[in-house]
């Protein structure tokens, strides 16, 4: 890879492994922090809202206009937007509903004797692959982004990385009381977060040598839909159900406001 290349990779690499993160606080702690959870998802979501309608939505009109007309380039904005939300509702949609990693679950319902329960084991890995199946565009994103402009690109990987300690609990802890064993728990939770590169590895070798402006135009503009669709349907309702709700808009709001103080600033 090209020097410029590492530190893109990297972020998403560091993005995608904080699901071990969340499986470390799985079996070091006995209850859910909700307020602190609540409010960094908000936080997470506040970011990726913020620099998807103000950044990257408005990087891909700006560069679209210039390479294809006023009208042409205002449709292309549009469609690969939607074209990213559609993207990530049709990848959203082929999980079990059930078992969908977003869905809220705190560590104190979830504890009981280690078993070797067949339907909690499942539960595991089909959530471990649902996460993988999500994070792989995630990983896309981070490095498209921090390819363009590296400092986007710490923000939208922080904030993909806060979203990411819970799906890290929502893999290890069924896993773990189905089988009683940590390591399996945690190698789960880790392979779950590493399809996160692998997105961004796809990304280098497939896009890359077909690099130009208006696709990067329309990369832009996809990545912003996608983290639109993570924050409103992910994101806030998974906040919400901690059962912390005015939390949860404390932190989108913060989260907004330190993406614009760092846009401006930086």
């Amino acid at each position: 890879m090209e020097k410029t290349i590492w530190f893109p990779f990297l972020l998403s690499l560091l993005a995608g492994l904080a699901t071990v993160i969340g499986s470390l606080i799985a079996f070091l702690s006995r209850r859910t922090n909700r307020r602190l959870l609540s409010f960094s998802l908000g936080l997470s979501a506040g970011v990726m809202i913020y620099v998807s309608f103000v950044e990257l939505l408005a990087e891909a009109q700006l560069t679209l206009v210039e390479a294809a007309g006023r009208g042409a380039g205002l449709w292309t904005t549009a469609g690969c937007f939607f074209g990213g939300i559609l993207l990530i509702g049709i990848i959203d949609k082929l999980v079990p509903s059930f078992e969908n990693p977003h869905e809220a679950r705190a560590l104190e319902d979830m504890q009981t004797s280690p078993s070797k329960d067949e339907r909690l084991m499942r539960m595991g890995v089909m959530t471990s692959l649902a996460i993988g199946i999500h994070n792989f565009p995630e990983g896309v994103a981070t490095f498209m982004a921090a390819l363009e402009n590296p400092t986007l690109g710490v923000a939208i990987a922080a904030a993909i990385a806060i979203h990411n300690i819970p799906e890290g609990i929502a893999v290890s802890v069924p896993v773990f009381y189905a089988t009683g064993d940590r390591k399996k728990a945690f190698w789960f939770s880790f392979f779950s977060g590493i399809v996160e590169p692998v997105g961004a590895l796809i990304a280098y070798l497939f896009l890359m040598p077909f690099m130009s402006p208006s696709l990067m135009g329309c990369v832009f503009a996809a990545v912003a839909g996608i983290m639109v669709f993570i924050s409103l349907d992910e994101l806030l309702p998974a906040a919400h159900e901690y059962g912390e709700h005015h939390i949860a808009i404390y932190g989108l709001v913060t989260g907004m406001g330190i993406m614009a103080a760092s846009l401006i600033l930086l």
